[in-house]
Formats: structure tokens, sequence, C-alpha cells
């Protein structure tokens, strides 16, 4: 019987022996063929998680972020004590102990899910087996992963210290919000940084990897609660919290920015504009999605937020005045529930969630509650009522209106209101009704001498519309262009002493005869270069094009960066090929420094997340500014290497020209800064597109207006009058900051006086309205009067006036024959059109 026994036991002990190394065998070949194809661990020592991408104002102030997952990287040595010890009594309390796996702590969180019912739950995996999981195999939930996240988390304890693994994860997970890492949550859900924390919200932070959903501060805010105060219950028993502490942060509240309780991060932020979203667009074109939404870039402006706010108003105005002379109410085409209406916590909700602009300086959005004879009562978002203030339009205020209130507005209707103040004092008068203009319209304006772009507005609202006109919409910039015309001229040998003749044209251009006229649908006989420009004479232009020839004009065009290709057809001369305001506000600039090519930019830098400057767009050199000390009087000397894109000389004269617009011609009146100015104005065929570009000697601004859908802005509507008056409005205040002075004479060239209507030379003492001085080059014979005319290879009828002074000369009627380029007689109406063709250039 003993040997029966004692026989068994062998036998068992044999077969527990054996059962025990083929498990081990069975292990070890598991874990030998999970380990052979695991990803390399190395990396993480090297990693870098996608962080936000910030853009500064050129004053250093944040103006926007940008990242796919928003996380702000925070070092190790800058995550304070508290918030690692909050994560690791949650997560792994073990974890300075423990070689990457944990098993007591395994048995432990199962215990703890026992007892509270699966309500507290303590991370059975250790905080390196989760960074295993987020960096390396992904979160699915298989045996073969976690096999392979115990092999792998032993293996990076050997590689990486505990405070780099705790770094990594502190970085990477994920807690809500859209929040990556500990820094961004504790800035979207408290808008604080780390050191900044309470012990209680260390403590929610580190309740939130489990489920962040489960735990949202509002929406399940007694099971936050609950899951915060086990955290700090973990903390105290750990020891990293003393029992006043752990008691005064457990009878906390929870305060949060989601419930209101703190403004959120972004109220910091200006809204988000055509300015940086432009940034956006070409910087993630230049380095590449990827790394701008998750490379931590740094990038510095060349934004200017004094005068953005002011180009902002003075298109915004502009466009408005426009539309308001239209009397047509259209309100946002957003209405709420009239139910709610009686109810005004309910609709103060229903208008907190309509979808209308709110990033119009001053503009609120309203509801209409009830609609009257004599007034209209709203509700406005963000304002209380006052017996000073009352929540009523009067009828007054609709004047503009065709209608009465019945006729265009219901209650539920969404509008926008600004509050009308007194000019003299500032005090309330009423709530006036505004609205969101059909028309809409760029600006931007830069430095001359860098291309730095100071303000840039593509439209009347960004909220409204993100569509950038200044930057994408391409349209035709009608007699804007008419200077790349002259500048071609000028450096082509011709002088502001020729004459051209203003007189009718026909040409044939195989699809039918395209017949340019001018604006006033007068014609002025042999005529002055300056006056052309100055008055925006079409049929000048067109024949100074045919002298030049168009593939010369052509080339200086795309010289200048206004089109990459310019067809050679003599309609463009007048401006009909298409470009953006970008593009021809950048050319002007070359006009106003001198002939010196300078690319726009909206970035003066970009750094990487470890600071290294990647970017920078002024790369010109400094000869002496490695020198303690500088002379009295002497500032930094700088050298340009800009390439020369046309003649300094050239340049001068073409910006005396464009002078006259604005003292004498289109622009006449509605330009008015106190520092030399020049600039052109632009009206396309039917008033489809009214632009104006101007320039003082250090800064050049271009505004557009017209329709989406291109159509005609009406009878009146001239660059001059819409869009000259902006310009003027935002260069006021670009002057004031900025200053101006007279534009630099460049050497080699001299003044001769001549008469601005005959071209004739005048005495060096001639004074008088008519008498200009002109600039002309060292050398050059300038041939003066008719001896310098210009036909453009068209023929002139005999009967045709010469010299009218001034552009109020009686009309007169087109001759009925004309000769054309080829030589042929040809028969033109009185009211000739422009037959198949846009002729791009009115005025």
């Amino acid at each position: 019987m003993i040997r029966f026994i004692l026989s068994f036991l062998g036998a068992l002990f044999s077969f527990v022996t054996v059962g025990i190394v083929a498990a081990a065998l069975m292990i070890g070949a598991i874990f030998w063929m999970y380990a052979r194809d695991l990803p390399k661990h190395d990396d993480l020592a090297t990693y870098q998680p996608k962080t936000i991408s910030r853009i500064y104002s050129g004053e250093g102030r944040m103006i926007d972020e940008f990242a796919e997952e928003r996380r702000l990287f925070a070092p190790a040595e800058e995550i304070p004590d508290l918030v690692k010890q909050a994560f690791i009594s949650a997560e792994d309390k073990n974890f300075y102990t423990h070689k990457g796996y944990d098993a007591r702590g395994i048995v432990a969180a199962a215990i703890e899910a026992v007892r509270s019912r699966g309500h507290n739950v303590r991370g059975a995996s250790t905080i390196t087996q989760q960074v295993m999981k987020n960096f390396l195999l992904g979160g699915e939930r298989t045996g073969e992963r976690k096999i392979k996240e115990l092999i792998l988390a032993t293996r990076i304890e050997e590689t990486l210290s505990k405070d780099k693994i705790l770094e990594l994860y502190l970085n990477e997970i994920f807690l809500g919000q859209n929040s990556y890492g500990v820094a961004a949550a504790a800035q979207t859900y408290f808008n604080k940084t780390l050191g900044e924390l309470a012990p209680q919200e260390a403590a929610y932070l580190a309740a939130l990897p489990k489920a962040p959903s489960t735990y949202h501060p509002v929406r399940a805010r007694e099971r936050a609660l609950e899951r915060r105060n086990f955290v700090l219950r973990e903390m105290y028993e750990n020891g990293y919290l003393d029992q006043p502490s752990y008691e005064t942060a457990r009878a906390a509240p929870l305060l949060t920015v989601q419930n209101g309780d703190y403004p959120p991060f972004s109220d910091s932020l200006p809204p988000r504009d055509y300015f940086t979203d432009e940034i956006r667009r070409q910087l993630s074109n230049d380095f590449g999605e990827g790394e701008f939404f998750g490379g931590g870039l740094t990038i510095r402006a060349t934004l200017d937020p004094d005068l953005q706010v002011k180009a902002a108003q003075a298109l915004r105005d502009g466009l408005e005045l426009y539309d308001r002379a239209q009397g047509v109410w259209r309100g946002t085409g957003v209405t709420i529930d009239p139910a709610t209406l009686g109810d005004e916590a309910a609709w103060r909700v229903a208008l907190a969630q309509a979808d209308v602009p709110r990033d119009i300086a001053g503009w609120f959005p309203a509801v209409v509650l009830a609609v009257g004879d004599q007034q209209m009562r709203i509700g406005i978002e963000g304002v209380t009522e006052t017996e000073a203030e009352p929540f009523v339009v009067p009828r007054k205020d609709i004047d503009w209106i065709k209608g009465d209130f019945a006729a265009n507005f219901k209650p539920g209707d969404v509008v926008h209101v600004r509050r009308m103040t007194a000019d003299s004092d500032g005090s309330f008068i009423r709530w006036t009704l505004r609205q969101t203009p059909e028309i809409q319209g760029g600006f931007v304006a830069m430095d001359v001498n860098t291309g730095r772009v100071l303000a840039m507005q593509g439209g009347f609202s960004y909220q409204d519309s993100v569509f950038n006109r200044a930057t994408q919409a391409t349209r035709q910039p009608g007699s804007s262009f008419k200077p790349f015309v002259y500048a071609a001229a000028l450096d082509s040998g011709f002088t502001p002493a020729n004459i051209v003749i203003d007189a009718p044209i026909e040409v044939d251009t195989g699809d039918g005869i395209w017949r340019p006229r001018n604006s006033s649908n007068k014609f002025y006989g042999p005529t002055p270069l300056r006056t052309g420009i100055e008055q925006s004479r079409n049929l000048m232009t067109v024949r100074l094009a045919q002298e030049v020839g168009m593939r010369t004009v052509a080339s200086y065009a795309e010289r200048f960066g206004v089109y990459d290709r310019l067809e050679p057809f003599l309609a463009n001369a007048l401006g009909a090929q298409e470009t953006t305001l970008y593009r021809m506000v950048a050319a002007y600039a070359m006009f106003a420094n001198g002939g010196e090519r300078v690319a726009p930019t909206l970035v003066d830098r970009v750094q990487d997340r470890y600071g290294k400057t990647i970017y920078r767009h002024d790369t010109r050199r400094c000869t002496d500014c490695d020198q303690e000390v500088l002379p009295q009087g002497q500032a930094p000397t700088i050298v340009s290497d800009r390439e020369r894109v046309m003649n300094a000389i050239t340049a001068y004269q073409l910006t005396s020209m464009m002078r006259g617009v604005v003292e004498r011609g289109t622009a006449a009146g509605r330009v008015n800064l106190g520092v030399p100015t020049a600039g052109k104005t632009g009206t396309t065929n039917d008033a489809r597109d009214v632009w104006f570009v101007g320039f003082t000697s250090n800064i050049v601004a271009g505004c557009y207006m017209g329709f989406d859908r291109p159509r005609s802005l009406g009878r009146g509507a001239y660059g001059g009058s819409m869009c000259a008056p902006v310009f003027n409005v935002f260069m006021q205040a670009a002057t004031e900051k900025y200053g101006g002075g007279p534009f630099k004479v460049p050497p080699g060239g001299h003044f001769i006086k001549i008469d601005r209507y005959t071209g004739d030379r005048m005495a060096d003492d001639a004074s008088g309205p008519d008498v200009v001085a002109e600039y002309f080059r060292d050398g050059e014979e300038p041939i003066f009067g008719l001896g310098a005319l210009i036909d453009g290879g068209f023929g002139m009828g005999a009967d045709l006036p010469l010299f009218e002074r001034g552009e109020d000369a009686p009309e007169i009627e087109m001759p009925e024959e004309i000769t054309t380029s080829t030589g042929r007689k040809a028969t033109v109406g009185p009211k000739a059109n422009f037959g198949t063709l846009s002729s791009g250039g009115l005025y």
C-alpha cells in the first residue's frame, strides 16, 4: 500500500513537473514567436508627438493655433510632481518599482473593481504597458496584443528612464475635448498651465484616461466627481497629499471651462480670420499638412493687428454703403422656433445656437420678438435690456429698405443689430439693423520694401464666407492694369513727353470686330502719356500697347508677377485677363520701391518645435549690425541683393504719373493723406468689378469689390467712387502709424517742365495748373509736342480736334468713317460697342 502511494505520488510529481516544464516551454515559445516581429521600440527615444502650431502677430501676440491633435508638449522636468502623482495614483501606483508589468497591481485592480462594482477601477495595465499600446500596438483588445505589450514593456524599461516613459505617457494620452496630453487638457478644462493646477484639478485630469466621455464635467458630473474623489483618495493613501489637503480638495466643487466657471482659452484669441487661414493654406502647401498641423511650429506673422482691424472695418463700411443703397433687405435666412419667443431663457438658448456670423465688430445676433407698425421688438444675444437701451428698432431705422416692417420681417427671424451712438459723446441713440452685403470684396496692404503683408481682408465676414477674395478670387483688374503697359513703354524708349492719339479704333480679332471706347464715350485727340494714365484713356492705352507690342507688355506683367502667363491680345492691355488682388498689390509695391523685386509674404519666420528657424523671409544682409556702437544718427546698413524688375527712373516716371491719378485724375478728391500718394483706379466692362491700388513711399494697398457671381454693379460704380475711399480710410491710419514721405528720385535724370495737355516744353520758371515737371534720363533728347506722336499703327480721322483742355470739353461725336490698323476704311456709329469681347478696362 505504501509502495502504491509512493508510486502514485512519484507519478503525480513527474506529471506535474513535466507539465510545468511543458507549460514553461509553451509560454517561452509563445513569447519567442511574438517577440520576433515586434515593432522597434528604440524609436521612442526620439519620438516627436504631434503638437499645436501657433501663429503670433508681428507684435508677438498669439492670434491663432492649428492642430490635428491639440497637444502642448511638456518635458518631464516641467511637469509638476502633483500631476505626475495624480496619474500614478490613478493608473499605476507601483510605477517606480516594477519592471514594466505589475502582477500585484493586476490583482489589486481586480479586487478594487469587485469592491466598487466597476465604478472605480484602477488601471490593470501599467503606464509602461499603456505607452506600448498607444505608440506601437494600437488599441485592439486581444491576447496576442497583451503578450506583445508585456514583452515591449519589459524591453522599454531597459532602454528608457522612468521619467522619460512618464513623459511619453503624459504627453500622448487622450483626455477628451480633442486634448492630447496633460498640458493641453489643463488648458482645455481649466484654462490653466500645469503649474497652476490645484490637487482636485490634477485629480480630475487623472480620472479621464479610462474614458473621457464617461467622466464629462457637465453631462456626467456626478460620475466625474466620484472618479475624481477616488483619485484624490489614492493620492492621500499613497502619501502624496496630507489629510487637510485631501479633505479640502475632496470638498471642492468641480469647476471647469465646460461648465462656464472659467473662460475658455479661445477667448484670449481673436476670431479666426482670412489672414491666419491664408497662412494655413500657404504653409500647408510649403511644409505639408502633416508638419503644419502636427509639427509644433511657431509662426511669426507679418500682421499688424491695429491695421488689420482698420482694413476690415474700412472694407466692411464700403461694402455696406453700396448694399444699403440698393434698398433690399435679405437678412440672414436663419429663423428660430416662434414658440420659444415667450420665454427669454428659451429664445436665448435658441439664438446662441443660430448659425450666423459673430466676427463682425460691433454687431450682435438678435431675434425678432414682435413686429409692429412703428417699431419692432427684438431680443439681443449677450446683452441685457435696460430702460436706457430698450430692445426696439424704430420705423425710421428702415427708411433705406423698400417696404415696412411687416413686409420684411416676421417673429423668429434672426438678424444682426448694432448700437447707434452719437459722434459727439458716444451716447446711445438706438439699435440699428444690419445685414451681410451680397457684394463682396478684398483688401491687402503691404510694406513696399519687404513685401510684408500688414493687413488682409478677404471678404465681409470670415464666418459668413471663408473664400478669400484677396488671394483666391481671380477677377479682371480693368484699368488698374494699365500702368504695366506704360511701364513697358517707358522702359522701351518712350518718354513722358510722347503724345498718343486718343481716337476711335477697331480691331479684327478673328472672332469679330472689337471696338474699345473711353468710359466717357468721348475721344480727345493727341494727348500726352501722363494724361492717358491720369484720365484712364482706353483708346490711348490700346494704341500704346500696339506700338510697344503686346508680347513686350505680357513679359512685363509676367515679370511683375501679375500673371504666370498673359495672352498677348490687345484687350488684355485694358486688364481683361483675370488675376488676384494679392498679385496686383505685390506688383505695385515694385513701382513704389524703385523697381526692385519683392515677394509678398504673410510670415516673417517659422521655427520648429525646438526653436530652430527653418524659414526667414527677409534675407537681406546687415553689414554693421554686429557692431556694439554706431555713430550717432547712423542707422544699420542693409544691403539688398534683390533682382531689379524695372529701371529705377522708369519706376519714378510711372509713380509721378500715378500721383496725377490721385491729384487730378480718376481718383481726385477721393484720396487725401497729407503725404505723396500714387495709385490707379480700375473699373471693368459693365462695372462688374471695381479696383483701386495705390501707395505711399512705404506702404502699398489695394481694394477690390464685386459680386461672387459677376454681374454689373450698376451705373455710378467706379473704382474711384467705391474702392478709393476704402483705401483712403485705411491709409490715413497707416500713415499716422508709419508715416510717409516724398518718393525717392533716382540718380541719372533731370526734370523738364512741359504742358500736360500739349506735351510742349515750358520754361524752367513756368508755373500753373497745366505745367508739370517730368523726369527724363540724362543724355536723352526728348521730342516734344506733335513730333513725339504715337498712333499705334491705327489711322486717325482728319477732322479730329487737337488738344482739348480738360475732361469737361463738349462731347465730340464719333466720325462715321475711320481708318483701321490694316489701312481699310470702316464705318463706326455714334454709339460704338465692345463687340464680342470684354474690354476689361474703363476707369
